[in-house]
């Protein structure tokens, strides 16, 4: 008889038990093996299980996977001729695609919202299928359903997952709910328009987002939040702040950046560069473009190019630089190189450009043109660990100076059941994973392990921060590399006086610039810290009579290098405190006749409000500490 784990407790089952006989009302899937699955599945041999819930993120994915499942249900019942194309799980949330005669409105969604309860009361079971593709094909294509045909022909395995409740069926990998009827609490939010594939030369389709919970409190929390996530959006609060816009006679997904955000983007550069230093890098910066047969030596031509710019130059191609790695091994390979000279730690704040669609654009998100900020360590294989270690300590200390509190880390290995998938044999994977492990285990971080997340080329850390409200945000990146430095012959002469290749670890921190500064105006919801405020104190004297003592002021504070404003208007004092509090300034001196004749101010602090009035002297201390905290 087989024998499960669950959760660390051994079980004999007999054959053709269901993970669902142990699961608790909580539970909405499993982990069999490593591997995601229904809590239908049967036990047929020896395994180990983990159960999953809401509250994981796996289980946030099934919970919301399925909602969508329910809320493309009730389209298909209440419009027939609909055509479905896709609805997966997002970050918060689900969507699902629509080809429709018309946009849905306002009234549709109550509509379907309704029709979405009456389905989930109605409990169907979420039935798992496995179908020949040709079958599928065929199936969906008496359907009328002519975007999942286009997707089926495109998948090579011969074998595809369909899954039906009622009279409802959808092409899907899966899991699933057991049934309609454990979806606690559900809300449509929007509708949007959306390319089929991001592709705006395919069909402009209709996209429902949504959300759900176990609980109706904790849609009522999200919601909550959501509108105070609506007043953070860094597509409002950017232009609005002067730190950064975009133009359409400029191009879709291209920045401009303003005077403000070129004050926070130069500060970021400089922590970043100055705490590089610190650990040893070494910058370096490539050009915009290069020749296409150096990107073709990487690899990149073949897997991204529909991603990627590419110009006719004379007799040849030459593309704009879609990323910074091959300049490095370049860089890398332009010496001899011993054991001795490694580790090497090449950093780089490159920009790059790439070809993304223009559905998939989102602010400073998801652009066309950013900074990466880049970095590429060569070392040993004995290297490996303190080198990750090192990456991992650097990525927390940035952490904590941008105020983000709590973090999650993610370890993406291969499959090991399919590690015909993977470059490089078992000892350099199992050298490089177990680097990983070993750099988490030294610093004493948790992780989530995830087989079959890595990339082909090499596994990989990713840490993900949460923001001020609870949204999670992958920053940083670890990633082995077995690829570039085979193809490039990235070698060293190691002890033994021989050729060995090197160990390629690619490594970000912020991710980019632009996504970071948008990630940033949302966590602190435009209220920059005092180190990174694009205008630290704005000198505001009560009338005109004031003004050569106010200017006095802004040539003192000048000197101690803060970022100063004085607002001579000709406005009621009341006008311009407003003023600066929409601004977000982080602090104001009220200079009147009484401060002028003391020689102080009345220091006035963003969201503390007044706190008294104080020498010049004592406000530049003050100020001073407050900044060299940062964060």
């Amino acid at each position: 008889m087989p024998i499960i784990t669950i959760n660390g407790k051994r079980f004999e089952v007999a054959k053709g038990t269901r993970i669902i006989d142990f699961a608790t009302d909580q539970e909405i899937a499993a982990r069999l093996n490593g591997r995601l699955v229904d809590l239908a599945t049967v036990v047929e041999e020896d395994c180990e299980v983990e159960l999953i819930s809401f509250s994981s993120d796996e289980g946030k994915e099934v919970y919301w996977h399925s909602t969508a499942h329910l809320l493309a249900h009730a389209v298909k019942e209440l419009f027939p001729e609909v055509k479905l194309a896709i609805g997966p799980p997002i970050a918060e949330g689900f969507y699902y695609d629509f080809d429709f005669k018309r946009p849905f409105t306002d009234e549709d969604l109550v509509l379907i919202q309704e029709r979405m309860y009456e389905i989930k009361n109605r409990n169907l079971p979420i039935e798992r299928l496995v179908m020949k593709r040709p079958v599928a094909i065929e199936l969906f294509r008496k359907l009328g359903e002519i975007y999942k045909v286009e997707l089926l022909e495109e998948i090579e395995e011969p074998e595809v997952t369909l899954y039906k409740q009622g009279d409802f069926i959808d092409l899907c990998r899966g899991p699933h709910l057991p049934s309609t009827g454990k979806i606690g609490s559900f809300k449509l939010l929007s509708v949007a328009g959306a390319y089929w594939r991001g592709d705006e030369s395919r069909p402009m389709l209709s996209r429902i987002y949504g959300i759900s919970f176990p609980t109706a409190e904790e849609l009522d929390r999200f919601l909550v939040m959501r509108e105070e996530a609506r007043n953070r959006d860094h597509r409002v609060l950017g232009p609005r702040l002067g730190i950064f816009r975009m133009f359409e006679e400029a191009g879709p997904g291209l920045v401009v950046w303003l005077p403000n955000g070129m004050v926070i983007r130069r500060l970021i550069e400089e922590y970043w560069i100055e705490e590089h230093k610190k650990a040893g890098y070494r910058f370096i910066l490539s050009p915009h473009i290069g020749r296409a047969c150096l990107w073709q030596k990487s690899g990149h031509l073949d897997y991204y190019r529909e991603n990627m710019f590419i110009f006719p130059y004379g007799e040849e191609e030459y593309v704009i630089k879609p990323m910074n790695c091959p300049f490095h091994l370049l860089v890398y390979k332009s010496e001899t190189r011993s054991y001795r000279d490694l580790p090497l730690r090449l950093a780089e704040l490159g920009t790059v450009y790439r070809d993304e669609r223009s559905g998939v654009l989102h602010g400073l998100l998801r652009v066309k043109g950013f900074t990466q900020d880049d970095a590429h360590i060569f070392c040993t294989k004995e290297q490996v660990v303190d080198e990750v270690t090192g990456v991992v300590e650097l990525a927390l200390r940035f952490l904590k100076c941008y105020g983000f509190e709590r973090y999650r880390v993610d370890l993406s290995v291969r499959d090991p059941h399919h590690k015909e998938r993977y470059l490089g044999d078992d000892q350099i994977w199992e050298m490089a994973e177990s680097g990983l492990i070993e750099a988490l285990n030294r610093l004493d971080l948790k992780y989530r392990e995830a087989p079959g997340e890595a990339v082909f080329y090499g596994p990989k850390i990713d840490i993900h921060a949460y923001d001020a409200l609870g949204r999670s945000h992958q920053l940083t990146t670890v990633q082995f590399d077995f690829n570039l430095p085979h193809r490039f012959g990235a070698v060293y002469i190691n002890r033994a006086g021989e050729s060995e290749e090197v160990v390629m670890i690619h490594r970000a921190i912020y991710g980019s610039i632009e996504r970071f500064i948008g990630i940033l105006i949302e966590h602190y919801g435009g209220d920059f810290p005092l180190w990174l405020a694009p205008v630290q104190v704005a000198i505001l004297p009560v009338s005109r009579n004031q003004a050569q003592y106010g200017r006095r002021i802004l040539s003192r504070l000048r000197r101690s290098n803060l970022r100063v404003f004085l607002d001579l208007r000709n406005e009621r004092l009341n006008y311009r405190i407003r003023d600066a509090e929409t601004r977000k300034i982080p602090y104001m001196l009220i200079i009147g006749d009484r401060e002028q004749k003391e020689k102080k101010v009345s220091v006035r602090k963003r969201k503390e409000g007044d706190l008294g009035s104080m020498p010049i002297k004592e406000f530049l201390r003050r100020i001073r500490d407050e900044i060299k905290k940062k964060a």
